[in-house]
């Protein structure tokens, strides 16, 4: 059956929608036969019956105007579906039906090309997306020798797999064969009035350093939920143009006249030393990987966090080989000079310096690593090269 529309609108056969998507204008028209009903109970058949009302109803003009925005706005999966995340609140909201909204955010990601799933038991739903990556902290299903990871799992907190079984629903999608890739390249294009600014401070051989840096509350809505993905990903996420400008172009003046490894050596500090050091376990409750963006906006990070927002910095100003190196406890960053410095770990025939920036007991300098790690174990986790990112 039809969904009555809400109050706000009208009877009229057309409707335009329109809400602001991160400082970007979104205007999407459909009618009223977009808006259909589910009330379950939740099963095969009665997605099915979803699936086949709302698929004769007139939706080409919205996800013809989503993949449009995809393209003019040049955004990556991630934000991609942020986008689908509300659209499908315009037309279906959460709290209001749990299992439309999902079956919304279902039907717009298929419709729009990517290869979406889902699966029920007794009264709850996972919507899963074919993607071939890795994903450390959500779950996944192989499902036709194709690998699917879950989109919202956080609406849960947690379920027990080994208790509650969940049953595949088969509903063949035509044209739904994109994968879907958890690689950001670009972040949207900000009003700068929605920026706040943040001061960050911290002494450097007794030199005091300000920066008055621009950062939007909105990177955490997009990141809410971006789970714990490979190094190369989230290490390479730009900063947004606002936060960069009120930056980088500050750091680069500071840097301009030191020698490279000088140069190196204060962002390493100020990596180390401009932030509050607490554990993801005990910000978020679990493991959070942040982007460079996150770790300036937020007033804690940890070590992995830490070692983006230095990678982001190095190859940002100076454009430096470096090593990623993960141990069970610990994420550092390694970096190779034109001269080694240090003692230093050979990796593909370069020699790389450990460079810490992550406070520790002791003022480690530039190719000394932590006592505790000499003889520890660990993973060239990535290896950025310049020109092959």
């Amino acid at each position: 059956m039809h969904l009555p529309f809400p109050q706000a609108w009208s009877q009229a056969e057309v409707k335009d929608i329109h809400f602001n998507f991160y400082g970007e204008s979104i205007d999407l028209q459909t009618d009223n036969s977009f808006l259909v009903d589910y009330q379950g109970p939740l099963s095969e058949a009665s997605i099915l019956s979803f699936y086949q009302e709302i698929n004769t109803s007139r939706y080409e003009p919205v996800t013809r105007a989503l993949s449009r925005y995809k393209e003019l706005y040049k955004l990556d999966d991630w934000l991609f579906y942020q986008l689908i995340r509300q659209t499908a609140q315009r037309f279906s909201p959460k709290m209001d039906n749990y299992i439309r909204y999902t079956l919304y955010k279902w039907f717009l990601l298929s419709k729009t090309g990517y290869n979406a799933m889902l699966t029920i038991a007794g009264d709850q739903i996972l919507f899963y997306v074919q993607s071939d990556e890795n994903v450390y902290n959500i779950p996944y299903r192989v499902q036709d020798g194709k690998q699917f990871v879950c989109l919202n799992y956080h609406d849960y907190g947690s379920i027990n797999f080994d208790k509650v079984k969940f049953s595949p629903v088969r509903i063949p999608v035509p044209g739904a064969e994109r994968g879907f890739t958890y690689k950001i390249t670009q972040l949207p294009d900000f009003d700068l009035a929605d920026y706040t600014e943040k001061d960050i401070q911290f002494d450097y051989y007794q030199e005091h350093y300000d920066f008055k840096v621009k950062l939007n509350p909105d990177i955490q809505k997009i990141f809410a939920n971006y789970p714990v993905v490979d190094y190369s990903y989230y290490f390479n996420i730009p900063l947004s143009k606002g936060t960069y400008e009120s930056l980088i172009p500050e750091l680069k003046k500071v840097v301009k006249g030191m020698r490279t490894k000088n140069g190196v050596d204060y962002l390493m500090h100020f990596t180390r030393y401009a932030f509050l050091f607490k554990p993801d376990t005990e910000v978020f409750g679990a493991e959070k990987r942040l982007s460079p963006e996150e770790t300036l906006l937020y007033k804690e990070s940890d070590c992995d966090d830490r070692a983006a927002l230095f990678f982001f910095l190095i190859k940002e100003i100076y454009d430096l080989p470096m090593i990623v190196l993960s141990y069970p406890k610990h994420v550092t960053i390694a970096v190779n000079f034109d001269k080694p410095i240090g003692n230093t770990i050979v990796y593909n025939g370069k020699k790389y310096s450990v460079c810490e920036p992550t406070p520790q007991r002791m003022d480690l300098p530039i190719g000394k690593m932590l006592p505790q790690l000499r003889k520890s174990t660990y993973e060239v986790a990535y290896e950025y090269r310049p020109g092959n990112k």
